[in-house]
């Protein structure tokens, strides 16, 4: 009798976290944050035909509104959302961790809506601050910063970009050619043809991950290493994160990404080029120098302070252009109100990284696979593991080959750990006293 009430309280538990799920789930749906913050097609035409002589297109709340639409009522909608948080509050125990972990959630959800009503003025920068972080954010427990790691790292990568590391990196591959080498790798890697690679006209990025798609803009041109990228970073993690998520019979939640999530998702995937050995010094080197473009941008540097950053950094007139429009996204040009999203690459890289490595040193490697569970931040792992033992979560269905099989990981991260407790600084001193002596 017992064992049979323990198991209806459980089933009626599942029932009610599915119930929250769902309607978090639909409520969110239309709230799409990268879509909402591209520009309005008339400033980035103008902007096509403008150089350093005239004065920056004005960008205003206005042009998002009528040019951008949301495609939904933003006060119906937050008013949706605050009504789920207090029926969550209301039926959830106050001892259950999940409780706090929806709310904060649907607060996020709620958050995201102000922040898209502000696009193009500086209290869209607050809201995407707030959500996303700054370069300034001290980075966990420690003294340093986001933007230190960031200012540390680019020094390295700035040495070490040259011709001697190996082959290069010629983007000579058409978006038709990486697309079928997508899907045909995706074939083996995800049964059942679930996940496709696609050509899009509309994304900002050379390529963006859905569902179950990987975007590929046409007019974009890509080398063999990028597709082995794109491969790891957009299909692996993004996309089997969303698969994982989907798989779920309770929280389906796992399948979206609120911002919370952005850091560990990201991070994530830079980790995983890193551990395959596909990432390269000039592809770290853009993904860091965001961190140092946002900071740029958040002391007021305009869109022609940022491509100046660029140029000066070693990037194409193009690629300056790109870069410096992802953190202009959803602001005014103006400077000091960026979209700061994108400190979430090398943010989340250190954070899972480091909860990885912890995970291993206290002898709980089986943590580490629930990373890929579902949509998460790498702090609800232990939250969620435990939900998983009593039965509500499930486990990710799809690991990434360095996932399934958690030697090799183990025994680098235990490396790792150890070399921390050496001196590093004296180690370099001696070697670089050699460099000089005989190169």
């Amino acid at each position: 009798m017992r064992a049979k009430a323990q198991t209806t309280a459980l089933e009626s538990y599942r029932a009610v976290i599915y119930g929250f799920s769902r309607r978090i789930v639909e409520a969110q749906r239309p709230i799409r944050v990268l879509e909402a913050v591209k520009w309005p097609r008339s400033v980035a035409e103008a902007l096509k035909k403008l150089d350093r002589t005239q004065a920056l297109p004005l960008l205003t709340a206005d042009d998002y509104r009528n040019e951008n639409p949301l495609g939904y009522d933003p006060l119906e909608k937050q008013r949706e959302l605050l009504e789920i948080a207090k029926d969550i509050e209301r039926d959830l125990d106050r001892s259950d961790p999940l409780r706090g972990l929806l709310i904060h959630i649907v607060e996020q959800y709620i958050d995201v809506i102000e922040m898209l009503k502000n696009r193009g003025t500086k209290r869209f920068w607050e809201l995407s601050r707030k959500l996303y972080g700054s370069p300034r954010d001290p980075f966990d427990l420690q003294e340093k910063s986001v933007l230190d790691l960031g200012r540390n790292l680019s020094e390295i990568l700035t040495r070490i970009d040259g011709p001697d590391l190996g082959l290069g990196s010629v983007k000579n591959l058409s978006a038709e050619h990486v697309v079928d080498t997508l899907n045909d790798r995706f074939r083996i890697c995800f049964p059942g043809d679930r996940v496709k690679a696609k050509i899009s006209d509309g994304i900002i990025a050379d390529a963006a991950a859905g569902g179950d798609t990987v975007k590929i803009r046409s007019d974009s041109s890509f080398s063999a290493r990028d597709v082995d990228v794109l491969e790891v970073h957009e299909g692996w993690v993004h996309v089997g994160t969303t698969q994982n998520g989907n798989a779920q019979s309770t929280a389906q939640w796992l399948s979206k990404g609120p911002p919370r999530v952005a850091s560990t998702q990201e991070g994530l995937a830079v980790l995983m080029e890193i551990l395959t050995f596909r990432s390269y010094p000039r592809r770290a080197k853009q993904i860091n120098d965001r961190i140092l473009a946002v900071d740029h941008a958040e002391s007021g540097a305009d869109l022609f302070d940022l491509l100046e950053f660029y140029r000066v950094s070693g990037y194409s007139e193009e690629d300056a252009m790109k870069n410096a429009k992802r953190i202009f996204r959803g602001s005014h040009l103006g400077g000091g109100a960026p979209f700061t999203k994108d400190i979430s690459y090398c943010r989340g890289f250190f954070e899972v990284y480091h909860f990885m490595r912890s995970a291993i040193r206290a002898g709980r490697p089986e943590l580490v696979p629930f990373l890929f569970a579902g949509k998460m931040h790498v702090d609800d792992v232990p939250l969620l593991y435990q939900k998983y033992q009593e039965g509500v979560i499930d486990p990710p269905v799809f690991l990434p080959p360095p996932f399934r099989d958690l030697n090799g990981i183990a025994v680098w991260m235990s490396f790792s750990a150890s070399l921390t407790n050496m001196d590093g600084e004296r180690i370099q001193e001696r070697y670089e006293r050699l460099f000089q002596l005989y190169l």
